[in-house]
């Protein structure tokens, strides 16, 4: 089982990649872009750095929940009390950035209103579609795996 997950692990590292390169290189440039295309919004500056960099903070803690879950998998505790807690904390994670963008989503409308993309729109909202996608099927699995546990803790206890 160790080499299934280290597998996993190291595409949990490789999906973290890139959101640091956004936060590094692109996410300062998006908001100069908001001030450059709507300079009477140039105080909604920082706070939408600030929100888009919190959806990023809230990405590493479920990727770090992730990471957690597949090293419960590796000790053989799969099925315990403590997945449930981490596919419950991956569900409000993904709840929070989806809630995130739903409310910066009337500025990225603006942007993409102003420049006449609507690309941007269409990104924003395949981003809000997937977080509510993800959490919805941690959601599943936790309700699933509550079950499977309690099924679980009574066999035991029959046999």
């Amino acid at each position: 089982m160790k080499r299934e997950t280290f597998f996993l692990k190291a595409v949990v590292v490789l999906m973290g990649l890139p959101v640091v390169a956004l936060c590094i290189f692109i996410i300062p440039e998006i908001a100069a872009f908001l001030v450059e295309l709507v300079p009477s919004l140039t105080y909604l500056q920082y706070p939408f750095m600030i929100g888009l960099y919190a959806s990023a903070g809230i990405y590493f803690v479920a990727l770090h929940q992730v990471f957690k879950l597949l090293g419960y998998i590796d000790m053989d505790l799969a099925f315990s009390d403590l997945t449930v807690q981490v596919l419950k904390n991956i569900k409000l994670c993904a709840a929070a950035i989806g809630g995130l963008f739903i409310l910066f989503m009337p500025l990225i409308f603006m942007m993409g209103d102003m420049d006449d993309a609507p690309g941007i729109v269409l990104i924003g909202l395949i981003i809000i579609f997937a977080c509510m996608v993800i959490a919805v099927f941690a959601a599943v699995l936790q309700k699933l795996l509550q079950n499977a546990i309690a099924i679980k803790q009574e066999n035991d206890y029959t046999i």
